[in-house]
């Protein structure tokens, strides 16, 4: 006999390997512990001072769309970088390959703020303001409230 339970968890099974599917075809990756920090310091000029405190991964959204990366939250920025190239074309035809990346430091950042689809209540945004009033939106966090968490502590302490 079949419990319930069991046939809520053999009915989970193909949701999460479609999930997973999704998640590789907008170029998201898989790594190993800790290369959080290597990835970190190669894709953005850190001081030695400067400590990754959390890195994940997220959504960009952009008017283009959203753009996969991982958002970096270290004690001097917060920083995000595209996980696939995007490609362009110049104006005289080439086409031009390059990552995405945001690097904004702390005392530039003005708030923190929070929000959800109305619709779709487990869609969550972060968004980050700057001084210059400048908006970026992040969103398909896999731990969003820890996230959430690191931001709103740095921007306690840091600006």
């Amino acid at each position: 006999m079949v419990s319930p339970d069991s046939v809520m968890i053999m009915s989970f099974g193909p949701k999460l390997i479609e999930m997973v599917k999704q998640k590789f075809s907008y170029g998201a990756n898989v790594l190993p512990l800790g290369r959080e920090g290597k990835i970190f310091r190669k894709k953005f000029s850190t001081m030695d001072s400067e400590e990754l405190l959390h890195a994940t991964q997220c959504y960009l959204y952009t008017t283009a769309g959203a753009i996969a990366g991982m958002l970096f939250v270290s004690t001097e920025r917060v920083g995000f970088c595209s996980n696939r190239s995007l490609k362009m074309h110049s104006t005289i035809g080439e086409v031009l390959k390059f990552q995405y990346k945001i690097s904004i430091p702390l005392g530039k950042i003005k708030g923190v703020g929070e929000s959800m689809n109305l619709k779709k209540p487990s869609n969550k945004y972060v968004e980050l303001v700057t001084v210059d009033d400048f908006n970026f939106w992040f969103l398909g966090f896999p731990n969003y409230r820890k996230t959430l968490r690191y931001l709103h502590q740095i921007f306690s302490i840091g600006c």
